[in-house]
């Protein structure tokens, strides 16, 4: 596992998370190919997710792999109720978590909720391994590390000069730093992804890890 190299996710080469429509559908296979010996499945919407999690591990010093937890990524939050029925008696013998966008907060606590037979609050799902990124994971980062945070990852990597020029965009000059910033991360998917696993790892050295991710792995 890659805990520290820069510019890869902490568990596969990232070539292996990109590649077209069907990226999410092969991730997903991996991880369930493990879910039958797993003491605890984590439920995510997709990759990036998926990466950020992994990176957080093995930052501290976790194997996943050894203490039998597997993250899923499910395929975007619409798939939770299905994939919880899925499960079968799977999901009465692991231990349950889960990750998502504020957004699709509702989808989430709806889909578990009926999975253990109780109405949930927020608390309750925390309770329970859910967490929620307020308002996606990308926000949460680059409001974790700043603007100038994100901006040093930026020209650590080679591409502050590249996010320069896009700041000098009509569209985009004129808007707030917060939003170039989430623009550009997310302008392609391997730059979403390559980016997930940097600013989390600087994160990590600044302490300011973003809470969903820390709460979400302490719970398993």
């Amino acid at each position: 596992m890659n805990a520290t190299g820069r510019g890869e996710p902490a568990g596969e080469p990232l070539d292996d998370y990109v590649g077209g429509p069907d990226a999410t559908v092969r991730a997903t296979a991996r991880a369930l190919a493990k879910a039958d010996d797993a003491a605890a499945l984590v439920l995510v919407e997709g990759i990036l997710d998926q990466i950020a999690l992994e990176t957080v591990a093995a930052r501290r010093g976790r194997d996943l792999e050894a203490e039998r937890i597997v993250i899923v990524p499910i395929g975007g939050a619409h798939a939770i109720g299905r994939f919880l029925t899925s499960l079968g008696e799977l999901a009465t013998r692991v231990r349950l978590a889960g990750l998502c966008d504020l957004r699709e907060e509702e989808l989430f606590r709806r889909a578990v909720a009926a999975h253990v037979g109780a109405d949930l609050s927020r608390d309750d799902m925390e309770r329970l391994g859910f967490h929620v990124c307020v308002k996606d994971l990308e926000d949460e980062l680059i409001r974790a590390l700043g603007t100038a945070g994100v901006e040093a990852v930026f020209d650590a990597e080679g591409d502050l000069g590249l996010f320069r020029l896009f700041q000098g965009q009509p569209a985009w000059r004129d808007r707030p730093s917060e939003a170039q910033l989430y623009r550009f991360i997310r302008s392609s998917a391997r730059r979403n992804l390559r980016y997930a696993h940097l600013l989390v790892e600087a994160a990590i050295d600044r302490d300011t890890l973003p809470r969903p991710l820390g709460a979400l792995l302490t719970a398993v």
